[in-house]
């Protein structure tokens, strides 16, 4: 999965933010489960870059909601 960038995410409703935000939860959540359990991740910086990504959305949407006036 590429790297989420701010101004793509601006472009998106935010109902496709919140449904992207459960994506990458869940994907992190998977993420952690493996690492918890001592298997091996494919990509040991994925759950930094989740992490990230999670924030970068919950920023973009607080942005939308200031604007909005909520």
């Amino acid at each position: 999965m590429p790297k989420l960038r701010a101004d793509e995410l601006r472009g998106m409703s935010i109902e496709e933010l919140k449904e992207k935000l459960r994506e990458l939860r869940a994907e992190l959540a998977k993420e952690r489960a493996v690492a918890r359990a001592g298997g091996t991740t494919e990509n040991p910086m994925r759950i930094r870059e989740l992490r990230r990504a999670i924030a970068r959305v919950l920023t973009v949407i607080r942005e939308v909601q200031l604007r909005e006036g909520r």
